[in-house]
């Protein structure tokens, strides 16, 4: 594999991040946090698999010499492997956008899979020499390993093993898609009105995450019934309104006492906790830590 962009190279406000996690494994972080389009080339050999996820912004993957161009979104991800020819990495990354890949060979894959090759379907002995593609939704559960892979701050002698479980744990949830929405059994997915309205109240309990509103409230302020709220949430993020919330909030919280900028009752008090008691509580029940010795783990 070779890649036009060197290992932790800064480039107008831009970092990309290549890190070896294991034989036939590798994890990309890109982060283009510059005003400016940026460009990521890299050969893959075709036995690789390529998982692709948007954690913020938008990028595109550019084939054939820009004949062929895929989209991939905030909050999305791309499924790439094409066994009969090579696919290289042609990405382009779109001002303020954040990207994690994760490349796994095919020998690997299947040692990870081997008992659930017909769950997994491009592994079964009719697909295995079929390119593949799939896009779907970034569920809130891997949202979260992947602002952890974006944001490592702990000693660099354990990062490649941290990655490691970060990235299978990120395989391992990507392939939990029972929950995930299929349209031919799901008509609420076919109205893009609904989608929008859904997208709408996740927007709402994330600008609102200290005092989130009621789910009627809620409901009431997107043009929905309850039940459609409960149901499409769920469909389409794969968690109820407020398991998704208390993640974010758990998120942000982490995030806010890795900065040093807030002690742990004014952590609390920005993600809606009115005592730290119960700060406490719920991030210990998120982390299976107190916030102080979260805090104490980093240093």
């Amino acid at each position: 594999m070779k890649d036009e962009i060197n290992n932790n190279k800064n480039v107008a406000q831009s970092s990309f991040d290549e890190t070896k996690v294991d034989d036939g494994a590798l994890v990309l972080v890109f982060k283009n946090e510059s005003n400016e389009v940026q460009s990521l080339a890299k050969e893959i050999d075709s036995d690789y698999i390529q998982f692709h996820f948007c954690v913020k912004g938008a990028s595109r993957f550019v084939f054939n010499e820009g004949r062929y161009i895929l989209n991939i979104q905030e909050e999305n991800s791309l499924l790439l492997y094409n066994p009969q020819r090579e696919l290289p990495i042609n990405l382009q990354i779109d001002p303020n956008s954040w990207m994690v890949s994760v490349l796994i060979s095919i020998k690997n894959f299947h040692g990870l899979f081997s008992q659930e090759a017909g769950y997994i379907t491009f592994l079964s002995d009719d697909n295995k020499d079929k390119k593949y593609y799939k896009d779907g939704a970034i569920s809130p559960s891997m949202a979260i390993v992947l602002n952890q892979l974006i944001n490592y701050n702990l000693n660099q002698s354990i990062k490649n093993l941290y990655f490691k479980g970060k990235a299978y744990e990120l395989l391992s949830l990507y392939f939990n898609r029972s929950e995930d929405a299929n349209v031919e059994q799901c008509p609420f997915l076919v109205d893009e009105t609904n989608v929008i309205k859904i997208r709408k109240a996740k927007e709402i309990v994330i600008a609102r995450m200290a005092e989130p509103p009621s789910l009627q409230e809620l409901a009431d302020e997107i043009g929905l019934n309850l039940k459609k709220l409960k149901e499409g949430f769920k469909q389409i993020y794969g968690d109820s309104v407020f398991s998704f919330l208390f993640d974010y909030k758990m998120e942000v919280a982490r995030k806010l006492l890795e900065s040093g900028d807030n002690n742990v009752n004014e952590v609390g008090l920005k993600v809606g906790y009115s005592t730290s008691s119960h700060f406490i509580a719920a991030f210990k029940k998120k982390y299976g830590t107190t916030p102080k010795k979260y805090v104490m783990s980093l240093t």
